[in-house]
């Protein structure tokens, strides 16, 4: 996809960590983004310095993803490209032994349920969302290409940690989406793609390099190649070259220096 002439972009999680390093670089490449979020003073002053637009927008609310569809092609025009790196979930052990009370508890279906939707359904809102509006619009190139979308997947969707059977399994779910939804697209000229980071340098884990330097230091050197946590730019170059390469498809592609999780 030649991605030179200023086509409009959505990121997802934009305000923050991997979402706000890929919406910088496609900003830099020459693409108008628009950010998707949560967080009002983040997401506008990110939108600001580069040049972008934000939409306000939960990703577990339909309402709330058409209305952010709607400000953003107000903005930009029809989005060729979305990325989305934002989702939310809760943690805990299919059964654990609380120490507390002395009593056997597990996860709740409830729980699944909250990380369900914020990983997983949100996952196929965004895309159907975004697939069903570049549908509508001229293709792209000789091929035929009108669009490209990219899901945040994870390392944990094929390693998944003790603790992490929500995420875990969902993230997998991610990359379950991947081929067959590229497949609906195909007569579309619609590529779908998924990253799956390993350990990287976002927020809740540079929280954890302030409170435990040991912990965050040990992560580093878990990683075979290079010793350190993933740079987020390092994921947003991927993103960027994902969309510039148009014989990437149904791809589920791990960027994590060649770790593969223990069980804790």
């Amino acid at each position: 996809m030649d991605i030179s002439a200023g086509l409009p972009a959505i990121v997802t999680g934009g305000a923050s960590g991997l979402g706000k390093a890929t919406a910088q670089a496609l900003s830099a490449a020459g693409l108008k983004v628009a950010i998707f979020d949560l967080d009002d003073a983040a997401g506008q002053a990110h939108a600001d310095a580069i040049g972008g637009s934000f939409c306000k927008v939960d990703i577990t609310s339909e309402d709330s993803v058409l209305a952010g569809f709607a400000q953003a092609r107000s903005a930009h025009g029809q989005e060729r490209v979305v990325i989305h790196c934002a989702q939310v979930s809760r943690a805990g052990k299919t059964v654990g032994f609380n120490k507390k009370t002395g009593a056997y508890t597990r996860l709740s279906t409830e729980d699944y349920s909250f990380s369900a939707a914020g990983i997983l359904t949100a996952s196929y809102r965004i895309a159907s969302i975004a697939a069903l509006g570049m549908a509508q619009a001229e293709p792209l190139n000789e091929d035929g290409e009108r669009g490209a979308i990219i899901f945040t997947s994870s390392a944990a969707a094929q390693d998944g940690q003790v603790g992490q059977v929500a995420y875990g399994s969902l993230k997998a779910g991610v990359n379950g989406l991947v081929l067959p939804m590229a497949r609906d697209l195909m007569d579309l000229g619609i590529r779908v793609n998924a990253i799956m980071p390993g350990i990287f340098a976002t927020p809740p884990m540079l929280a954890v390099k302030d409170r435990a330097p040991d912990v965050f230091e040990a992560l580093g050197r878990a990683v075979p190649f290079p010793k350190r946590l993933g740079h987020p730019q390092e994921f947003a170059g991927l993103a960027l070259e994902i969309v510039r390469n148009s014989y990437l498809n149904g791809q589920t592609i791990r960027l994590d220096g060649a770790i593969r999780m223990a069980p804790r």
